[in-house]
């Protein structure tokens, strides 16, 4: 599996992205960069590229990750470990992906997703990006973002 018609992003959703517009617009947020990475073949380059986003995030200090796959499938494989590495250093994170009929792996990092698919039965409709990130997903993401955030924090008090 991979990249399907309507989970495909253009170049024109790139420079529009609502998941990165909304989220630099956000007053109650500071958005502290993006991490672009490939979707290795091996399994050991997925875990190497996925410690890295974990100790990324880590080493940034970020109270929160928004992780965001195109895609499904194998690109789930890569999008769990990124997602484990994260939450493994204690750090708030939510996904967002097109889960469709499930996802491929899952792990307990994986409680705070944001589903694209907008059919709501896991049916590819062949319209281009129907099933891509879209303002309402971000907005959703966010809000649980922040209540993850809130909730670490009133811990740490």
């Amino acid at each position: 599996m991979g990249v399907s018609p309507s989970t495909k992003e253009t170049t024109l959703h790139h420079f529009r992205d609502p998941l990165l517009e909304l989220t630099r617009r956000d007053p109650e947020l500071e958005l502290a960069g993006v991490a672009i990475v490939g979707s290795p073949g091996e399994n050991s380059d997925k875990d190497y590229v996925a410690k890295r986003i974990g100790m990324l995030a880590e080493a940034m200090n970020v109270d929160g990750v928004l992780i965001h796959v195109e895609g499904f499938g194998n690109q789930h494989v890569d999008f769990a470990a990124h997602m484990a590495e994260v939450g493994r250093r204690g750090i708030p994170v939510v996904g967002l992906t097109y889960k469709g009929n499930g996802l491929v792996v899952e792990n307990e990092y994986m409680q705070d997703l944001v589903d694209l698919d907008k059919t709501f039965q896991g049916m590819e409709t062949e319209v281009v990006e129907d099933n891509g990130v879209q303002a309402a997903d971000v907005i959703r993401a966010l809000k649980i973002l922040k209540k993850r955030i809130t909730i670490k924090r009133r811990r740490s008090l």
